[in-house]
């Protein structure tokens, strides 16, 4: 009822500040589409084509699975457009519905630049929940709503983020995390990059998709503006991880011998590289080590007319070199390693790929007991009635707000 009220004043609001036709609808909330036939389908084209995105902060928020698919959803839009203009694009728009401590947000709700002290102190403190319950606190709900318009609005006016291909919310991953996992400090992976530079191409090699160093590595150009291993970093940051980048030749301590894992992997390799016979070396060394934390991924562009020219070659080569990581984990794994043809399809499997990273790495982590190797007891209360243990309440006042 209370989010109805807020969504139905924030409409109100963008009507009267822009040219929207009447009776035109001046946004969406999933709610009205979440039950029935096709509201997976219709809920994928809304995130595809809205311009502004507004997620209701609140504990319960960032622990729904569903909410955290929509953001994803929308940050990939958001994603590809700064991919494809190396220019700022920031639609999301947060609005506080219960305040939630900085400690317990998502990396991806953390990361917002976003003032929430322009709405009023009022707000701060309380959020959108409790001005709109409480008749006391009205002047600073209607001020707060209407600033928080008066920012849709402008976002939506800056910030023209290009309409996307609607996603199947079956198997969209949760920018929170996976389920069960909580919100909180963003857990770590490493993307390293093998690629050789400008200054070390192979005879002929065409320098434009290549910079100073591998990170600047763009497969992708000139569809894309920004090198993939910033690209990359985005990606895995949209799903709750704190990413690392390197180069493959960064830590070569690291890479001889047998280790236990540090951090979940991926590994972008450019088929060109294999040209260098030293690091095909080091390459196939690697591979032969049983790191199944570690996933690869062969960006590999379709419009590159060298690149498809010499595929035959370069692709024998790979698998001669790097034989277990082609055929390892699951199929999608394997697909990746073939060749990811354009910047839409690495945007599309590289999720995919991270959580295999994720998952194996889990599994063959060294685990640290706690010292001593003694059980402690869960902790307990003593009250006046002997022992009672202490059950927090965890009601939260917003039991709707996951549904905006």
């Amino acid at each position: 009822m209370w989010v109805e009220r807020l969504f139905q004043d924030l409409c109100g609001h963008v009507m009267a500040m822009t040219k929207l036709p009447a009776g035109s609808p001046a946004g969406f909330m999933d709610r009205e589409i979440r039950s029935g036939e096709g509201w997976s389908e219709r809920l994928g084209s809304v995130l595809a084509n809205c311009r502004v995105f507004v997620p209701l902060f609140s504990p319960r928020y960032f622990a729904s699975e569903m909410c955290g698919k929509e953001w994803y959803a929308f940050e990939q839009r958001a994603i590809q457009h700064r991919a494809r203009l190396n220019q700022p694009a920031e639609a999301i728009v947060p609005a506080l519905w219960v305040p939630v401590p900085s400690s317990q947000l998502p990396g991806p709700a953390e990361r917002l630049q976003f003032n929430h002290r322009d709405f009023g102190d009022r707000y701060v403190s309380d959020g959108l929940y409790g001005l709109i319950k409480l008749t006391l606190f009205a002047q600073d709900y209607e001020q707060a709503v209407y600033h928080l318009a008066k920012r849709i609005v402008h976002v939506a006016d800056t910030v023209q983020i290009g309409s996307g291909r609607p996603l199947d919310f079956r198997l969209v991953p949760s920018a929170f995390g996976a389920p069960g996992s909580g919100a909180g400090a963003p857990r770590p992976m490493r993307i390293s990059i093998a690629a050789p530079t400008r200054h070390d191409l192979p005879e002929g090699r065409n320098p434009e998709y290549y910079g100073d160093n591998p990170q600047e590595w763009n497969p992708y150009h000139p569809a894309s503006a920004r090198p993939l291993a910033y690209v990359a970093e985005e990606l895995v940051r949209s799903l709750n991880y704190q990413a690392v980048v390197t180069s493959f030749d960064e830590e070569p301590g690291q890479r001889e011998g047998k280790q236990s894992p540090s951090t979940p992997e991926i590994l972008l390799v450019d088929r060109w590289a294999l040209q260098d016979e030293d690091l095909r070396r080091r390459l196939a060394a690697f591979d032969r080590e049983n790191r199944p934390w570690v996933t690869m991924v062969v960006p590999w562009c379709r419009e590159d007319h060298q690149s498809r020219a010499a595929e035959a070659e370069l692709t024998e080569k790979l698998e001669q070199t790097m034989p277990a990581k082609m055929q390892q984990g699951r199929a999608f794994c394997r697909v990746a390693a073939k060749g990811v043809p354009s910047m839409e399809a690495f945007g599309q499997i590289l999720p995919q790929v991270v959580e295999v990273a994720a998952q194996q790495y889990l599994r063959h982590a060294t685990v640290y007991p706690p010292a001593g190797g003694r059980h402690s007891e869960r902790t307990r209360l003593m009250g006046p009635m002997g022992s009672t243990r202490f059950i927090p309440d965890m009601h939260d006042p917003a039991t709707d707000a996951e549904d905006v």
